[in-house]
Order: structure tokens, then sequence, then C-alpha cells
């Protein structure tokens, strides 16, 4: 990987990298025919360990260490069976045998842009953005541009060699009007290319400054309003596509990752509320309105678009939820055997020096039919839920709670008062059932920053879709 970053604070400079980083990644299969285990070894290279007598030794020595953790591994299943007899060998679902060459897009090479150009346009942005209200007390931007290359090799007989650049930034804007209580706002930018993403070849159509302006503007005009009052019983809810980028992300992505439901991988709210066993699960039954479709697909353009997994499995369409029924699972090799599915292609890690997991990919709601301003206007008493911010899952995400980052009332179908510091809370399927419009306004947006596994992934995914109208709790954080 081959990228420079460069941050900055209300104009000033903070931090400025150029960075090269090598990694491989050793997986093994190994042990009796009754308690075959995974062996994993990994590490990050050196400059010194990249030549080829020295990385040769080096590889040969990760496949002896995954070998023999393989083998010890395989030993205690055996050891424990009578205990647990559901420790099983590891089985893979087959694949096709490919060999493929994937480059990377773009039309600005990130290798080519010089840091100091990087770090001149996060200080402009930051500077420009501390000044458009008087309100604004702090605006900070993190910007990177790089491109990343995999090598994949499986004894099977895969060689695969595929790259891709990303241009992306995280903006956090703070305002406060006099002395009450400071508004503040992080949001993401970018996409798979090079340094036109800066200049407005991104998923917003916007320069990375417009965006920046944008959201320091929204910010600053919030700083004075109202906090949002909770309710008691759930209400009329119009949720616009950045807070749906979230609520799909919690409650329909990571509980359609095979490996958390079948409890494989378990941090950080890490079960399904769609499947509790094998012999206890929803598939096959309503789980959402017949009016929500949700799918899995990372040849969408976003931040989950590649073509081939960490297992060498090209990543294809998977439909999770069709007409509100339950239909799939992102999977792995392994998951897709245990769940009798086809691989996905959805086996995904941080960095070669991770153990993959099954990761979303772009997950969305499809789209509807219904024009969003439509959707609006026929609510005589509601609330338009706007910009996701911070979301709270129960262990299951059979529940959720997730803020916004502005309410406003619907009153007669017309946008009325604005609110900050609140959000919704729901059952997770009662939200599902209740949606009764679906808008065609569907957009994948980044989420940069999932974290799952232990130690921590942070992986790039995309997720989105459109205007969705249900019903749901509000729930007000400084109200009175």
């Amino acid at each position: 990987m081959e990228s420079r970053t460069a941050s900055s604070e209300n104009g000033n400079p903070k931090i400025a990298r150029e960075d090269v980083h090598s990694s491989f990644g050793i997986r093994v299969i190994a042990g009796s025919p009754q308690t075959e285990a995974w062996g994993y070894y990994a590490q990050p290279l050196s400059k010194a360990e990249l030549g080829g007598r020295a990385l040769w030794k080096t590889l040969r020595q990760g496949i002896d260490r995954a070998y023999q953790r393989a083998m010890v591994s395989s030993q205690r299943k055996q050891a424990l069976r009578e205990l647990a007899p559901a420790l099983s060998p590891v089985r893979l679902a087959p694949v096709e045998v490919r060999k493929d060459t994937v480059t990377a897009r773009f039309e600005e090479d990130p290798r080519r842009i010089p840091i100091k150009e990087v770090l001149s346009e996060a200080m402009n942005i930051t500077r420009q953005a501390k000044s458009v209200s008087p309100e604004m007390r702090f605006a900070f931007l993190m910007m990177a541009t790089g491109l990343t290359r995999e090598l994949f090799f499986s004894t099977e007989g895969t060689e695969l060699d595929q790259a891709y650049a990303l241009t992306n930034a995280t903006l956090l804007v703070v305002a406060q009007k006099g002395s009450a209580i400071p508004e503040s706002f992080i949001d993401h930018i970018g996409g798979h290319g090079g340094w036109e993403a800066v200049r407005g070849k991104n998923v917003y159509n916007k320069s990375f400054l417009d965006f920046a302006l944008e959201r320091a503007r929204d910010t600053a005009e919030l700083a004075g309003a109202e906090f949002l009052p909770s309710t008691e019983k759930p209400v009329t809810v119009v949720t616009e596509p950045h807070f749906n980028t979230l609520l799909v992300h919690e409650i329909i992505g990571h509980p359609t990752e095979a490996d958390r439901a079948l409890k494989m991988e378990t941090a950080y709210a890490g079960r399904s509320w769609l499947l509790r066993r094998l012999d206890d699960n929803e598939f096959g039954k309503q789980v959402a309105s017949p009016l929500i479709t949700a799918f899995s697909d990372p040849i969408l353009e976003g931040y989950g678009n590649y073509k081939y997994d960490a297992e060498g499995v090209p990543g294809r369409r998977v439909t999770l939820i069709e007409k509100g029924v339950l239909r799939g699972f992102m999977n792995s090799r392994e998951t897709a055997a245990i769940l009798a599915q086809e691989p996905n292609g959805s086996m995904r890690a941080t960095a070669c020096h991770y153990v993959p997991l099954v990761r979303m990919t772009n997950t969305v709601i499809a789209p509807g039919d219904r024009n969003p301003q439509d959707i609006l206007s026929e609510v005589e008493e509601g609330y338009y839920i706007v910009n996701h911010r911070i979301p709270s899952i129960s262990e299951s995400r059979e529940n959720f709670r997730m803020s916004a980052q502005k309410v406003y009332k619907i009153e007669n179908g017309r946008l009325t008062r604005l609110y900050r510091g609140g959000g919704i809370t729901a059952d997770s399927r009662d939200f599902l059932m209740s949606i009764d419009a679906v808008g065609n306004d569907f957009i994948v947006l980044p989420i940069p920053n999932c974290g799952k596994g232990q130690p921590m992934q942070v992986m790039r995914v995309g997720n989105g879709g459109p205007t969705l109208r249900g019903k749901a709790r509000l729930t007000g954080e400084y109200a009175r």
C-alpha cells in the first residue's frame, strides 16, 4: 500500500506523511480428518524482508507456523469433542479456480500527488469551513489518497493480482451559539479513484471543499436550534438516505453476516436477530414490510466495491431480504458450507496481516417508486430524520437507538420546526415491518470506519438506500 495522508485544524497543519506498507497472511487447514482446523500466521514486512531470498525465508517460516498452529488447534478439538460434539472439521464450499489481474481505476495517480498538495488542500478546507459563521468554533479534516495492491494464491490454483485506488476525507466541525451546548458533526466523503475525487468525482458529486462548507453551515445553523423532545409512543417518521445509511448498516448489514449469525465472531454486538440457532431462524419468513428489499453488492460503485474477496471468490450481489422475506446471508466459503449456500465472496480483511472476516460490501435497501416529496407531503403530523450520527445496538441487533444530526417537525406535509440532539428508537423488526413508503432517491454513501473482530479491524464499506416512512419513538438527548 502507498498513501499520502494529511490533516488540518482551523487552517493549521497537523499531520503530513507518506506511507509505504507491505504485509502477508497465510491460512492453513490441517489436522486429523474429523477435527481439521485453521492455522494462521501473518506479519508486516520490512524493506529488508522484501528481497527475493529474504522474502522466501520469511514466507517459509510463516507457512510452518501456520501449519503448527492448525495442528495444535486440531488436537485441542479432538480433546474437547466429548464435551463439545459441535466442534466439527473445517469444510469449504467449492469454488472455481481463477487467474486474473484487476488494475486500479483513477484519473490522477495517487502516487504522484505531492504530500504538500494534500496538506495544502486540507488546510484550505478547514480554514474556509471555520470562517463560514461566527458560531463556528472548530474545523478538522483528515484526508488521504493512495493505492493498494493485493496478491492472492491458493493451493487449489487460484492466482489473483488486484489493485484499487482510494481518495477520502473525514470532517469534524463544531459550532456554538453564545454559552449554549456546542453542536458537532462528523461526516465522510470520498471514493475509489485518484485525486479527481477531491474535485468532485465522488458519490456526492461535490468537491471536498463544497462538502465541508455545506456541513459547516448546517452545524452553525443547528447551534441555535431547540433540542428534540422524546415521545413515549411511536410516531410517524420519514428517514432520508443519509440516515438510512447507518440504519441499514446496523440492523440489516451486520445481522446478515454469516459468521456473526453463526456466533463464530461476536464482538461489538456481534449476534443476529435473524438466526438464533440453525433450527431457529428467520429464513423464508417475513422480517420487514413487503416494500423492503435489501441486498449487498460489491459490483456497485461505493466503498464496498471489489472484484475478488480475501478467499479468491468473486464478489456478487446477495439478496438479503426480498419483499420483506429473509433470503440470504453474506458468507465465507466455510460459512457457506455450514448454511448450504453458494459462496458469495464476502470474506475480507483490513490488511493482509489480519484474519479475514465476513464483511458487508455495498449493503443497501433497494429503491422504491415513490417521490420523496410526495412521501413527506402525505404526513399530517410526524418528523423528518436527517443525517446519521451515533448508533446504540442491542446484542443481537433486535432493537436500536440511532441519533440524527437534525430533525424537522412535519405538519400538514410541510417541514416546520428544526430540532437537534435527537433520533429514533425501535425494535428492528417492528420498524422494518412498519415501512409504508419507499422513495426512488437511492444512493450509496461511504462508511469508512466499520469495526469488527478482535483485534478490531476497521473496514470501509458502502451503505445506503432511499427515503423511508415508518413508525418509531423519538429520543431526545437534552430535552427538558
